[in-house]
């Protein structure tokens, strides 16, 4: 696959990246060079090789699925000018 002139253009404009023609040319010749890379990259084998997440291996560091109310209902009621409980209190405004 390549890259022409009017592509990068169009890519720019959906970028919102103002280019000018010199600039444009340049970035026909990087984008190539780029997806020739990409292409090459297809070429390797890789029948057999599990996917990694990271260079060493390690085990995700897991949480109890537990609910909890996260013990901090005193400490969020505290400053309330008038409480109930856990709960706050607030004036009656429908009779």
């Amino acid at each position: 696959m390549s890259v022409d002139l009017a592509t990068v253009k169009r890519v720019a404009h959906l970028a919102r990246i103002a280019v000018t023609d010199e600039e444009a040319a340049r970035m026909e010749g990087e984008l190539n060079t780029i997806l020739g890379f990409v292409e090459h990259l297809s070429e390797v084998d890789v029948e057999g090789v599990e996917p990694m997440t990271s260079v060493t291996p390690m085990a995700m560091k897991k949480r109890a699925d537990t609910v909890t109310d996260g013990s901090k209902a005193d400490d969020i009621v505290a400053n309330a000018p008038e409480r109930a409980d856990n709960f706050f209190m607030v004036p009656k405004v429908v009779e």
